[in-house]
């Protein structure tokens, strides 16, 4: 009997070491996607960062900008954080260096703001762009989606650039 009680101690002490609060999650998987945007962003040649496929489309760099410019739109929205940049895209900005610089800052914006927003408030209301009503931790659920839909499409620039994208990382 007393083993069995210390079994099951042991488990209970064991799952609560690993058991994560929804926001812990969040940080997680947000420095995660820093960590394999970081990876793309390192894959690309300096010279394929303006590639554009067709004219119509964006550069790899504005594709990395236009990422970092919803990152900050949505979280701060949702964390009631002021973003610390804007208009990234605009820019034009095509250097490797400075783009993975604004684009690794913005990712860092997101991590700290939402390791600082109170649990409470992801539950309150907001409206995106004035006609989208969702909870704020649904708002910081959509800029993930948006970040991971842009970095996959870059992943056919790399390839257009001759270069290799990095493996999958989802955990």
């Amino acid at each position: 009997m007393k083993k069995l009680f210390t079994f099951f101690a042991i488990l209970a002490m064991a799952t609560g070491l690993n058991a994560q609060t929804p926001k812990a999650n969040l940080v997680k998987d947000w420095e995660r996607a820093r960590a394999y945007t970081k990876e793309y962003l390192d894959a690309m040649p300096e010279t394929g960062y303006a590639l554009k496929p067709t004219k119509e489309m964006r550069s790899f760099a504005g594709q990395m900008l236009h990422l970092s410019d919803a990152i900050y739109m949505f979280v701060g929205t949702a964390t009631d954080v002021a973003p610390t940049a804007k208009d990234l895209e605009k820019s034009n900005d095509v250097a490797k260096a400075s783009v993975t610089e604004k684009v690794l800052a913005a990712y860092d914006f997101a991590i700290n703001a939402i390791k600082n927003v109170p649990d409470a408030k992801l539950a309150e209301s907001v409206k995106l762009f004035g006609r989208f009503d969702m909870t704020k931790g649904q708002a910081i659920d959509k800029a993930f989606e948006h970040q991971t839909h842009h970095r996959g499409q870059a992943t056919v620039y790399i390839r257009l650039a001759g270069a290799t994208p990095p493996q999958e990382k989802l955990f």
